[in-house]
């Protein structure tokens, strides 16, 4: 109990550096209004982030293994801060574009380095709780930061959210320098261990589900201020208010999704959620002149969408029991490099398309998704009844054995 406030501390800094992650999606007119570009090459500014997330990360702490991580932490909060800097004073859509890719590497390492940090500061038997609440001030971030980004937006300039991200990391780096105590790095897990899980067609089908599914969401959520003020008509106060409700969503989503996985099982719910997104992204574009309609599908968007995230997670560990982290890891690029998919096609289909038609490409994705997972459960059903003839046989033999003598 007496680390629990040390395990919030974290969560507060997780919810900054989300917010500097999602806040992209919510002010992309803003930034590409005012850097002279067109909707579709700001949103490239959140495909730059995730390459740089997937790939940087997982280099960096290959390369930092066995520093300590308060150190680690306290690094990569620097490095977020000198990105949150160079945001405010870009000149041009160029730097800004290396302030996402620095911001990337900051953000990736230090949401690795705090999650192995808050598991050891809880104590035994409460670690996967320590996890939730950083997994919960991250996902904060759409709740609170991207709306409240999206009204400083409007009201003063886009570049004010970044200065204040990187003064309030500021206090975060003072914070857990005097309240973290150093813990010790650990074994670098080698590369070639990482990519031997892929051989599995079980494993790689579930991963293809992760990618999909982020894909198809990405391309819709990565332009959707633009939507919701051209297609739609909304007013910016009615967009703010738009956000609020899809965080709010989100996190419903995402707690009923755990439950629902131990009550009804993964295969119910993973399905299930997916299928209801790739309606709700097809129903967006229906309804999408209708403010009215919006509001309860952005909801209804959400709720399903998040759904699946805490049910995708815990059936990728189902698959790799004894190699968590790397499968963890493994799925963590599989979901950047989704969303930097589908932030570049979105781009390419709202220029040579038209921005109403993402959400059609956004649902076939993740009915694509509903699909491979169905494929990765029936493979996990036949391997089951594999064993279960061979453990038959393997009981009928000492018996027909004896029969025989």
């Amino acid at each position: 109990m007496e680390n629990s406030w040390k395990i919030y501390l974290l969560a507060v800094v997780s919810f900054l550096v989300g917010t500097s992650e999602n806040i992209i999606a919510g002010i992309l007119d803003r930034v590409a209004e005012d850097v002279g570009v067109s909707i579709a090459a700001a949103g490239q500014l959140i495909t730059v982030f995730s390459l740089a997330f997937a790939f940087g990360t997982p280099v960096v702490m290959a390369a930092t293994a066995k520093v300590g991580r308060k150190k680690l932490m306290l690094g990569a909060l620097g490095l977020f801060i000198v990105g949150n800097a160079i945001a405010v004073l870009s000149p041009n859509y160029t730097v800004l574009m290396v302030s996402r890719m620095i911001l990337a590497l900051g953000t990736g390492v230090f949401v690795v380095a705090s999650l192995t940090v808050a598991s050891k500061l809880a104590p035994a038997g409460k670690q996967g709780s320590a996890i939730a609440t950083l997994v919960m001030g991250f996902s904060t971030s759409l709740i609170v930061g991207v709306p409240l980004g999206r009204i400083i937006a409007a009201s003063y300039d886009w570049k004010l959210i970044f200065a204040g991200i990187g003064l309030l990391s500021l206090l975060g780096v003072v914070a857990i320098a005097r309240a973290i105590r150093e813990t010790e790095g650990e074994a670098p897990v080698p590369f070639r261990s990482q990519l031997a899980l892929l051989r599995s067609p079980r494993i790689a089908l579930a991963l293809s589900v992760t990618f999909f599914w982020i894909f198809g969401y990405s391309i819709m959520y990565t332009y959707i201020s633009p939507f919701l003020l051209s297609i739609t008509g909304m007013s910016e106060r009615a967009v703010s208010v738009g956000l609020f409700a899809f965080g709010i969503a989100s996190l419903i989503g995402s707690k009923l999704g755990g439950f629902s996985s131990d009550k009804w099982g993964i295969r119910r719910t993973l399905l299930g959620g997916m299928l209801l997104h790739a309606a709700v992204l097809l129903l967006l574009s229906v309804f999408s002149h209708s403010a009215a309609m919006m509001f309860p599908l952005l909801m209804l968007w959400a709720f399903a969408a998040w759904s699946s995230g805490p049910t995708q997670q815990y059936y990728l560990l189902t698959l790799a029991q004894g190699a968590s982290g790397i499968m963890l890891s493994l799925n963590s690029s599989m979901l950047q490099l989704a969303m930097a998919g589908g932030a570049g096609i979105g781009g390419a289909i709202v220029s040579g398309v038209s921005l109403w038609s993402i959400s059609w490409l956004g649902a076939l994705a993740v009915a694509a998704a509903a699909v491979l997972a169905a494929a990765s459960f029936r493979i996990g059903r036949e391997a089951r009844w594999k064993a279960g003839e061979t453990h038959a046989a393997a009981l009928a033999a000492p018996q027909s054995d004896a029969a025989s003598r």
